[in-house]
């Protein structure tokens, strides 16, 4: 028996042995037979460890019943592939919210086209974009959700507004807490204001935890760490 990499969900170290056994993949769902465990019984199969960060985006949020867009969030980003900071939390912020809201508002339907709507949109949005133009991409992630949900132009009245606000109160409360940079917290807290949002404006309650763990802050040479409100040591 020969001990290997950790579990990226639980930290657990993975086991390597020759008796394999069968097991659900975190990601997808379907089972596999693998012959490294984790304690927790936590998998992914073949299929989904060779997808890349974007496809799995697509794939998860189309197919994970939960309503809860941090617990989504939280899942995607312990992908091994996805990395502590880059571009792909642009496009993570939109696909979560728009899974809850579809979900909650039983629009299902929809889903599909809004969220590839919502990867050709956050692709225009550069990693560094935070540092470079004063407007962080999963702040304007949340834009392209309202945007998207409300049908929102240029040229309308409510929408326009619903979308400017919305993309506005997720940059303030992340400059609330100040730099470096955290694409993990400014993931958590684009979530948070966008679900605040959705109730104070549009009569949608999508439930979040009261308390976020950040499961992300060793990898993090940065961090805010007691100053980050999702820190817990």
């Amino acid at each position: 028996m020969e001990h290997s990499i950790d579990c990226p969900f639980c930290n657990a170290e993975l086991i390597y042995s020759e008796d394999k056994k069968t097991q659900a993949c975190i990601y997808c769902g379907q089972e596999g037979v693998t012959d490294k465990a984790c304690p927790s019984g936590h998998y992914i199969c073949n299929t989904c460890q060779t997808k890349n960060v974007q496809d799995l985006i697509v794939d998860y949020c189309l197919g994970m019943p939960s309503r809860n867009p941090v617990e989504i969030a939280t899942t995607l980003m312990k992908f091994p592939e996805f990395r502590m900071h880059c571009p792909d939390h642009h496009f993570l912020v939109p696909a979560v919210l728009l899974s809850a809201y579809c979900k909650t508002k039983r629009k299902k339907g929809k889903l599909r086209e809004w969220i590839k709507a919502a990867q050709n949109r956050a692709e225009k949005v550069p990693g560094a974009f935070c540092g470079t133009h004063g407007s962080c991409g999963a702040a304007v992630g949340t834009g392209i959700f309202v945007s998207l949900v409300t049908g929102a132009t240029p040229l309308k009245t409510l929408e326009w507004d619903l979308v400017n606000s919305m993309t506005g109160r997720s940059l303030l409360r992340m400059a609330s807490y100040g730099g470096p940079r955290c694409c993990k917290r400014v993931t958590f807290l684009a979530i948070q204001e966008a679900c605040l949002f959705l109730c104070e404006r549009m009569g949608v309650q999508i439930d979040v935890p009261q308390e976020i763990r950040c499961a992300f802050s060793s990898r993090n040479e940065q961090c805010l760490k007691d100053n980050c409100p999702f820190y817990f040591g």
